[in-house]
């Protein structure tokens, strides 16, 4: 199993960026796994923003980071990573990256404890 724990959250003027970052620890391969990030904001479920495959491939996006939000690995130094340009007020929430072997769900993966982002106007 591939542990995480993000980074990087914080509060953010509209129009601004943010840099997340979530370091991976454990017995798992971690250039093996897909990794994601999601977020959860106030009073709402948690909802997927981005995911990466192994060796970067497979990247999705949610309609809303489509062309603001960039999802990046380095799977040498065990690193994610979400590039958030262009921030929203609607897109502040706390932000968990997780992982999951091939095949598996999200659900039955492994999520972090979260960082929050506050984006104000």
């Amino acid at each position: 199993q591939v542990r995480l724990m993000e980074s990087g959250g914080g509060s953010v003027q509209a129009g601004g960026s943010l840099r997340l970052s979530c370091a991976g620890s454990g017995p798992g391969i971690f250039n093996l796994y897909y990794l994601g990030w999601f977020r959860q904001a106030p009073g709402e479920e948690r909802e997927a923003v981005a995911s990466i495959g192994p060796g970067g491939a497979d990247t999705t996006y949610a309609n809303s980071a489509k062309g603001r939000f960039t999802i990046s690995r380095d799977d040498a130094k065990k690193f994610l990573y979400l590039q958030m340009d262009s921030l929203k007020q609607e897109d502040s929430g706390i932000y968990y990256c997780a992982s999951r072997r091939s095949g598996a769900s999200w659900e039955g993966g492994f999520h972090g404890q979260g960082t929050k982002v506050t984006v104000f106007s």
